[in-house]
């Protein structure tokens, strides 16, 4: 069962804020193009049901069409299993579902057309930007905390520093003291032999 119970609302919140984009203040609804949200999960949405691929359109109870303006296309991966590619379809399917495990250098025979090729290289190319960005993102943490540890080193340093000032102005003060109290057994003792 789902992760996110509400994803099927999201879904349709998506799709209803694809399409309501369309218009811009004052642009007549004649102008509104079919809107197509297509789900791909990776794990079961709805449970009971064989089937992995599902097309949600606007329809009443009679399954007649109120608009014909697009859907929501939902294919559950987790159900898909095709050995053999028959269509387009399935060899997309396939791809998104065994892609990141496939070897560039010895691809498949259901691989060898353009498009694959060219979805294998984006492919790629997102796993090297993925290696990239986490890279930057391990960077990025160690600087914060070198940051964070440089933050506490100055803040016990300023403790540091502000313990050794008062105490080195309690010892000024007891000094001062010191020397006052002799300053007075001084005088008390010239009063006392005058």
């Amino acid at each position: 069962m789902l992760n996110h119970p509400d994803l099927p609302a999201r879904m349709l919140y998506g799709w209803a804020d694809l399409y309501s984009s369309q218009l811009q203040n004052g642009e007549a609804y004649a102008t509104l193009k079919p809107t197509y949200a297509i789900w791909l999960l990776g794990q079961p949405c709805r449970a009971g049901i064989a089937e992995y691929a599902h097309r949600f359109r606007l329809r009443d109870e009679q399954g007649r069409g109120l608009l014909d303006h697009g859907g929501i296309w939902l294919l559950e991966l987790s159900k898909f299993d095709a050995e053999a590619v028959e269509t387009e379809e399935r060899r997309w399917l396939k791809f998104f579902r065994e892609g990141e495990r496939l070897d560039d250098a010895q691809l498949p025979a259901w691989m060898q057309t353009e498009e694959m090729q060219q979805a294998m290289s984006t492919l790629r190319g997102f796993s090297e930007k993925e290696r990239a960005y986490s890279a930057y993102q391990n960077r990025q943490n160690y600087l914060r905390v070198q940051m964070s540890l440089q933050q506490q080193l100055d803040t016990l340093r300023t403790a540091a520093e502000q313990a050794r000032a008062a105490e080195e102005q309690a010892r000024a003060e007891a000094t001062a003291a010191l020397a006052e109290i002799e300053r007075l057994k001084r005088l008390l003792a010239d009063k006392g032999e005058s």
